[in-house]
């Protein structure tokens, strides 16, 4: 394409004055929502559209998010929707919390990102508060961007650690789509597409700590090398599900047997969205290196992280740039997840997602009961929760008409039989009891139809 100058600064000013803009005309609103879907068709990931289709159309009219707060959003044309679905995990503190929004626009007066080469404080300041609330000995971090991110640093760190390359993950594990999370992944969707990718990674059934001692048997019998063992505490993408009770202790008692990390993927967990700080703590369970990602960003920015203890992290000391982060751990970012953590805390959210999740599981079951032949499961941790449908066209067309009754819920990134909810940790009761009433209403005219 020939670059016309005017075209292009006209453009993006007028996206500019958009972005300022305190108030938008009806026709300018409307404006937004057409150029919108000419954009994502013609230059944006070809096919997003089509995968998304449960929320691009809403009365007839594509919904274009625009601006929101706590636990609701609204469109470019003014429709208000209740966010059930968190940004799949991400507004845990809910949509621009203020303490949060305030501590990266006071930061931003003073200094966006870091020269690179001088000490930046918040960079400190977070590792530390990180160090102190994390379980067992985890104490180092090292900050990144988003989960996929975290997950290859952690496998970088398992390997140079421990001088092996071999990892066993968990069937419909999901851990990140770049090279070496991608080999990680329990998905066949994902994975197939891409093969060969890195060959010493062994799957099994999640949940299932006699089947990881067997496999690592198996791996020492033949000489396969194994360096860690990559686990979600629930397994989010999967459709939340939960494992038994004994699975983790069993878990790292077999680790340390045979020699391997126990690495625990907390992206989609921290922070309290399964009614724990982390989701680990539910079974008292340390692991030796930690993924954080989501919710660690407040919601406002993109930030994750990777963890370990002083004993693992040592292998690091020789040479601390062996890995590293053009933005990982910038000051907007840092200011963003130091007060994140501040509001989990001071908000007690952790606390809120269990009672929350504990009455929404009990009246969604209910449901289930009154739906057997439809909604077959509902299960789920604290606020991160799924439900399970017949198949995914019933669960698309639940999807798509508590969408156009004003709520956001999404199934898995491929598939609908299992709806995910994932509001924020301080969503009201009375929001529940609404999601609650208009679910009623939308199974009960989905199942009309079918």
């Amino acid at each position: 394409m020939s670059l016309n100058r005017k075209k292009i600064i006209d453009e993006s000013q007028k996206w500019l004055d958009i972005i300022s803009s305190k108030k938008l005309s009806e026709h300018t609103r409307r404006q937004i929502v057409s150029e919108t879907l000419d954009n994502f068709e013609g230059y944006y990931n070809k096919g997003f559209l089509e995968y998304r289709k449960s929320v691009t159309e809403s009365d007839g009219f594509a919904a274009v998010e625009w601006n929101g707060s706590g636990s609701y959003f609204m469109d470019v044309l003014g429709r208000k929707y209740l966010d059930l679905l968190g940004g799949f995990g991400i507004y845990s503190a809910g949509i621009r919390h203020p303490k949060i929004v305030k501590a990266v626009r006071d930061q931003l007066k003073r200094m966006s990102l870091s020269s690179q080469e001088l000490l930046d404080p918040l960079r400190g300041a977070l590792s530390e508060i990180l160090g102190e609330i994390s379980p067992g000995d985890l104490q180092y971090c090292f900050f990144i961007n988003n989960g996929t991110d975290a997950v290859e640093g952690a496998m970088k760190l398992a390997r140079l650690y421990t001088g092996k390359s071999g990892f066993i993950s968990f069937i419909k594990g999901f851990h990140g789509k770049s090279y070496g999370s991608l080999s990680l992944m329990g998905k066949a969707e994902f994975r197939a597409p891409f093969e060969p990718l890195l060959q010493d990674v062994y799957f099994v059934p999640y949940g299932d700590a006699n089947a990881v001692e067997q496999e690592l048997q198996r791996a020492k019998m033949v000489g396969f090398d194994i360096a860690g063992v990559m686990v979600e505490p629930v397994q989010g993408e999967a459709g939340a599900i939960v494992p038994p009770d004994d699975f983790f202790p069993k878990l790292r008692k077999i680790c340390d047997r045979y020699g391997v990390l126990l690495i625990a993927d907390e992206v989609q967990t921290c922070l309290g969205r399964t009614g724990k700080l982390f989701g680990v703590n539910h079974w008292d369970v340390a692991p030796d290196i930690m993924c954080l990602g989501k919710a660690l960003g407040g919601g406002v920015m993109p930030l994750s992280a990777f963890m370990s203890t002083p004993k693992i992290w040592k292998v690091l000391e020789p040479n601390p740039f062996i890995h590293s982060s053009t933005f990982g751990g910038n000051p907007l970012a840092c200011a963003a997840g130091i007060a994140a953590i501040n509001v989990t805390l001071n908000e007690n959210l952790p606390d809120k997602a269990a009672k929350s999740g504990k009455y929404l599981i009990g009246e969604l079951k209910k449901i289930q009961k009154e739906n057997e032949d439809f909604l077959i499961d509902v299960r789920g941790l604290g606020l991160l929760i799924g439900l399970e449908f017949i198949d995914s066209e019933f669960g698309y067309a639940i999807a798509a008409g508590l969408f156009k009754r004003g709520i956001l819920v999404a199934g898995t990134l491929l598939n609908s039989k299992t709806i995910r909810i994932e509001p924020a940790l301080n969503i009201s009761k009375k929001s529940l009891d609404y999601f609650l009433e208009v679910f009623r209403q939308t199974i009960k005219s989905v199942k009309k139809g079918w």
